[in-house]
């Protein structure tokens, strides 16, 4: 696909949002299934070699892998695994459970419609449905210390700096 084709596909997508802001608003899934033994969080992917392409609301066909879903799998696996390695090193008693992690997109930004409009995640929310018995004062314990040492949650709530390079050759 060259500049004109992709200027193409997009150009009714840009239309769109500008006259429909709303529909620019897209909210993506991740989920994941914690292991009642292994410390594992099986995050479903629906593909064994991931292929990364644009959105549907930026013109993609849909059957790649979105990089904005790919975020919010790397967070769900990250915290499904953390958060099981917790539970066992406090013996908790997990029988499983899932983890959910849901994100809100204006597309907009993306698209360069609006410049009011974010580029990225607006909101990021991380849900975790657990089995087993539980007291709730080792609830709070578990939800603390999972946050506390997830390496994707920590990257996305303290941001680090990011140094880009670009370089070409002949």
């Amino acid at each position: 696909m060259d500049a004109n084709e992709l200027r193409a596909l997009q150009a009714p997508l840009k239309a769109r949002y500008k006259e429909q802001p709303r529909a620019a608003l897209v909210t993506l899934r991740a989920r994941g299934a914690l292991d009642d033994q292994a410390l594992t969080c099986k995050v479903e992917t629906g593909r064994a070699v991931v292929e990364a392409g644009l959105h549907p609301a930026t013109g993609g066909t849909g059957l790649q892998a979105c990089s904005g879903d790919m975020l919010l799998e790397a967070l769900v696996a990250c915290a499904g695994v953390t958060l099981r390695a917790v539970a066992t090193a406090l013996e908790l008693p997990l029988a499983g459970g899932t983890v959910t992690a849901e994100g809100d997109l204006d597309f907009r930004g993306t698209l360069g419609t609006a410049k009011d409009a974010p580029v990225g995640f607006r909101e990021i929310r991380l849900r975790f449905d657990l089995q087993g018995d539980v007291p709730p004062e080792k609830l709070e314990v578990l939800q603390r210390l999972t946050e506390r040492y997830c390496v994707v949650y920590q990257t996305l709530r303290s941001a680090p700096p990011i140094a880009v390079a670009l370089s070409a050759a002949p």
